[in-house]
């Protein structure tokens, strides 16, 4: 009976041990960050290093200071335009961004899924490629491209659409912001588009043509619908980093483009104002937590 016992129980344990590693990651990665940035949020900036004065000073305090909690580095985002502005214009870019990636990855990910079963490794790996290679440096090459003197412009010269002395101005624009991250986050875009094409059933299409429906209509009405749970995560996938993103606003953009990353990057190292910049940081995680319940939501559903 004990060995019988003993049997049970180690499927229950090696269950509830696999369970457990995913908690214990977000746990170990995600709640414990979050909460130190959330207790540095509630501090006050001080000359100091660190360059804030705790508000809880060990776990013990934390009943005893509960109405020593200050929301001073909330309310003062509310009331600088130039916080809400940064998350507005971060909003704003991140959706059309994710529109022009959906408009750009949606054909190329349709051509993988229509392309003979031969090719279509050989075209994942040219998706993934540049991941090969380190985003920083990625995002660089794209100065030498875009700046007046660079790329576009010799090649425009020598073309004679532009002439000796013309130059392309995209460089240091949201132009060229745009083009950076479209870029930078294509593959996000294509992968789960292609994981969803690659499995339509063709008959379906061969059917709507035997019945006379046009290939157009016949794509409204069949492939798309059928790959929207691609579309969704693909959209998610880039929407929600996007968001955040510093490197490519900040290389691309110049000083006239207004994200919330370079907005927190300028707060915690230029001001070294850590509690609003943790306070930022805060918020933007609130923000992006309704896109992603539902991109989970959607992943379920798939």
């Amino acid at each position: 009976m004990a060995e019988r016992g003993t049997q049970e129980v180690r499927p229950f344990l090696a269950k509830w041990a696999l369970v457990a590693v995913p908690y214990l990651w977000s746990l170990l990665f995600f709640l414990a960050p979050f909460l130190i940035i959330f207790k540095i949020s509630l501090s006050q900036t001080a000359i100091a290093m660190p360059p804030y004065l705790p508000v809880i000073g060990s776990l013990g305090d934390l009943w005893t200071k509960l109405s020593d909690f200050t929301f001073d580095n909330y309310i003062f985002l509310t009331e600088d335009p130039l916080y809400y502005s940064a998350y507005l214009s971060s909003l704003r870019i991140a959706f059309v961004s994710t529109v022009l990636l959906l408009i750009v990855g949606y054909p190329i990910a349709y051509g993988m899924a229509r392309a003979p079963k031969s090719l279509r490794n050989a075209l994942v790996m040219a998706v993934i490629l540049p991941f090969w290679t380190s985003f920083l440096i990625r995002v660089y090459a794209w100065i030498g491209i875009l700046k007046p003197e660079g790329l576009i412009t010799i090649a425009l010269q020598a073309l004679g659409i532009l002439g000796p002395g013309e130059q392309i101005h995209v460089y240091n624009t949201e132009t060229a912001v745009f083009i950076g991250i479209v870029y930078s986050y294509l593959p996000f875009m294509v992968l789960p588009l292609y994981a969803a094409l690659e499995k339509l059933d063709a008959t379906l299409l061969e059917a709507a043509a035997d019945l006379g429906c046009p290939p157009t209509k016949s794509f409204w009405v069949i492939t798309f619908p059928l790959s929207l749970p691609g579309v969704v995560a693909g959209c998610f996938l880039c929407f929600i980093p996007i968001v955040g993103e510093f490197v490519i606003p900040d290389l691309l953009g110049g000083s006239e483009t207004l994200m919330i990353g370079k907005t927190l990057w300028a707060e915690f190292f230029n001001n070294r104002d850590w509690p609003v910049s943790s306070a930022v940081a805060v918020v933007l995680l609130i923000i992006l937590v309704v896109p992603i319940v539902i991109f989970q939501n959607q992943q379920k559903k798939a």
